[in-house]
């Protein structure tokens, strides 16, 4: 009788699955009919809130969290967005408590190398991961697991998922301007001889410093959505949001699902126009 009433638990997910996907394919193609973001962009909010308010242990609202980004991922490639960033680990959470910062140092890890297992997801998508920050001020163990799971990826050529760890806009702008200078001052060291025409070209320019940037492997985000109903940026992103559509549900992270990403593509395309129009000024 038990195994009969788990062989009917298993065909009753199983059709339920079945009539999920339907139901997705159905709506992603009337979404297709209009114009598809190719870059989304997530700042994660809302994980701790998420485990108070279910009054769960610490931690289970980051696993709670990591359950919603693959889903998100999933329905984000199902839709033919080719690029997801997510923002995991703020320069400033290092000022949390160093307790706290270690705890989540070992959680991050122990995603890093869950996400590499989601063999369903990486490779059905070929998805390649890029972590994205200032690698070095993670601890050892964090950045050796970041750089296994982009070496595994690497060949992946389909999708790309942009993790940013220890990541700022003001630390990627500082970057960014320091390695231009750089560049520029070792050309004019190598230089043999100096006139005004190559004078102008050692100045540094616009192009320079988009070169030198953590986020040059992708286009700038057409929407980011941050949860928990908080419109701050937070220093994420800020030099390639000129013309992204921003969507703040209420939803707390863990709670972020299939129906508002919908939401936010319809937006989206509602002002597309707008925004098309705003870029060919700049």
């Amino acid at each position: 009788m038990e195994k009969d009433s788990n062989v009917g638990g298993k065909t009753s997910n199983t059709y339920t699955g079945y009539l999920g996907c339907l139901l997705r394919k159905c709506v992603f193609a009337t979404l297709s009919v209009g114009p598809i973001p190719n870059h989304l962009a997530f700042i994660m909010d809302g994980n701790r809130r998420y485990a108070k308010k279910h009054n769960l242990k610490e931690g289970a609202g980051h696993n709670a969290g990591f359950s919603a980004l693959m889903s998100l991922l999933q329905y984000c490639y199902e839709l033919g967005v080719q690029y997801v960033t997510v923002y995991a680990f703020s320069i400033d959470n290092f000022k949390r408590r160093p307790e706290e910062v270690e705890s989540l140092m070992d959680l991050m890890q122990e995603k890093i190398y869950k996400l590499i297992e989601e063999v369903s997801i990486v490779d059905r998508y070929g998805i390649r991961i890029c972590f994205i920050g200032n690698l070095k001020l993670l601890k050892d163990s964090v950045r050796e697991a970041a750089e296994r799971a982009m070496k595994a990826t690497a060949k992946n050529s389909k999708s790309v998922l942009s993790v940013c760890v220890a990541y700022t806009s003001t630390d990627e702008i500082t970057h960014a301007v320091q390695e231009s200078c750089r560049e520029k001052v070792d050309a004019i060291e190598q230089a043999d001889s100096y006139n005004k025409e190559e004078g102008n070209n050692l100045l540094i320019n616009l192009v320079d410093i988009e070169k030198k940037m953590y986020m040059v492997a992708a286009p700038n985000p057409d929407i980011i959505i941050r949860t928990s109903g908080e419109t701050r940026l937070s220093n994420f992103l800020l030099w390639q949001s000129a013309c992204s559509h921003l969507y703040s549900p209420s939803a707390l992270w863990p709670e972020l699902g299939f129906w508002h990403l919908v939401w936010a593509v319809l937006n989206f395309q509602r002002d597309h126009w707008y925004f098309e129009k705003i870029k060919k000024q700049i």
